[in-house]
Formats: structure tokens, C-alpha cells, sequence
């Protein structure tokens, strides 16, 4: 283990694993705040999405805790079932952010195709770059090394543009969430800090990614200089 490691790296998955932490903790905690109108997660999303238009886009359960997502291939929300059944504060915040991906497929929203452009490369270079790298800097082979450097920057910038999606995605939640009267002024600001901490993670995984990838660059120029 490496000083950079620990200087870059070390911190920032002390910070994901808080994240993580957090948005667990803080969706447990207004699960148990049930929305003045009795209204599931399940219903929220569908209203959101008929108002918007998008009255092809189906909204299923899925297996899982905290597995939600809009799947914009099949345009599909799949809400896990601590979501989709339940009319807690915090499932409402949940399923109307899906929602707001769906909107943002509907209006083009750059960021998002964007995001959608980079997934094959950021997968293989989240994978496959790390170990390119390692492996080039311990066998000095120049050309693997930076060539996994260069798959891993793909992946650091699929999560960059991830936060303007994710933000953006839960501006548009709270917007609709309010606009249409779907929670009540005291329920919006509960809903508010569940997405917020959502958000975190997002941030953390970026603060990760960015560090490792610094990691792997100052470790590479530093062995060329020794050449």
C-alpha cells in the first residue's frame, strides 16, 4: 500500500462507506412516516409519469432494497417493493426520483444521453482499467499502464456526469412532488433530505473514482521518471 493510497484513496471510502450509511439510515428513519394522502410509491410514480405524458412507461416492483431505477431501453421505473407497496415519506421521494429520469429521457436531457453514451466503455474501464494499470506499472510495460489509465478515466467521467443527472432527477421529484400536491409542505422538506442523501453516495462514488484514478496517475509518472 502505497503513501498516495493512503492519502487519496483511504479517505474517500471512509467518506462512501458514511454515505452509504447515511442514505440507509435516513431512508429507515422516514419509512416509518406515512404521507397524509395514503398514497404508495407505486401510485406516485404513475401519477407523475400520466401527468407527464408518459403513460407508456410501466412502473413494476422489483426484488431488492434500495434497487430502483428507470430502465430507458425498455422504459420501465422498477421500484423495489420497500418502495413500490409502501406510502411512506420516503418511498414517495424515491419513486417520484425515478420518475424524474424518465422525464429527463422524455426532454432529451443532454446530461443523461450523455451518461447512457459512456455506459459500455465506463463498464470495461471500471473492470478491466485498474488491473491494466497494475499490472503495466509492475511489469514496466509503458503502454498497458497508460492504456488502463485512459479505460479508467472513462469510467471517473461516466461518474462525473452522473451527478448532474442524479441532482437534476430529484429537482424535477420535489418540482412534481409539490406542483402537484402529491405531499404536503411538511412532508416535502422529509422527502428532501432522503433524496439529498441518495445524492451523497453519487458524490462519494465520484470523490472514489477521482481519487483512484489519481492514485494510478501519480504512480505512473512516477515510474516513468525512474526510467
Amino acid at each position: 500500500m502505497n503513501i498516495y493510497y493512503l492519502i487519496l484513496v483511504l479517505p474517500a471510502i471512509v467518506f462512501s462507506l458514511y454515505a452509504q450509511f447515511k442514505v440507509k439510515g435516513t431512508f429507515d428513519k422516514y419509512s416509518n412516516y406515512g404521507n397524509a394522502r395514503g398514497l404508495t410509491g407505486a401510485q406516485v410514480a404513475r401519477r407523475i409519469l400520466d401527468s407527464n405524458g408518459l403513460y407508456e412507461v410501466a412502473v413494476v416492483p422489483t426484488e431488492g432494497s434500495l434497487t430502483d431505477h428507470y430502465d430507458p431501453s425498455k422504459k420501465v421505473v422498477r421500484l423495489s417493493e420497500t418502495v413500490y407497496y409502501s406510502n411512506s415519506v420516503a418511498a414517495i421521494g424515491v419513486a417520484a426520483h425515478e420518475t424524474g429520469h424518465a422525464i429527463q429521457h422524455k426532454v432529451k436531457y443532454a446530461p443523461l444521453h450523455l451518461r447512457s453514451s459512456l455506459v459500455p466503455v465506463a463498464n470495461i474501464g471500471s473492470m478491466a482499467g485498474p488491473y491494466m494499470a497494475i499490472f503495466g506499472l509492475m511489469f514496466q510495460v509503458s503502454w498497458l499502464a497508460e492504456l488502463g489509465i485512459l479505460f479508467f478515466a472513462a469510467a471517473v467521467a461516466f461518474y462525473l456526469v452522473t451527478l448532474p443527472v442524479e441532482f437534476n432527477a430529484s429537482s424535477r421529484a420535489l418540482l412534481e412532488l409539490e406542483t402537484q400536491g402529491l405531499l404536503n409542505y411538511s412532508e416535502i422538506a422529509p422527502a428532501r433530505k432522503v433524496l439529498n442523501a441518495a445524492a451523497m453516495t453519487y458524490v462519494a462514488s465520484a470523490i472514489t473514482a477521482i481519487a483512484n484514478l489519481l492514485n494510478l496517475v501519480i504512480l505512473f509518472m512516477g515510474d516513468r521518471d525512474r526510467e
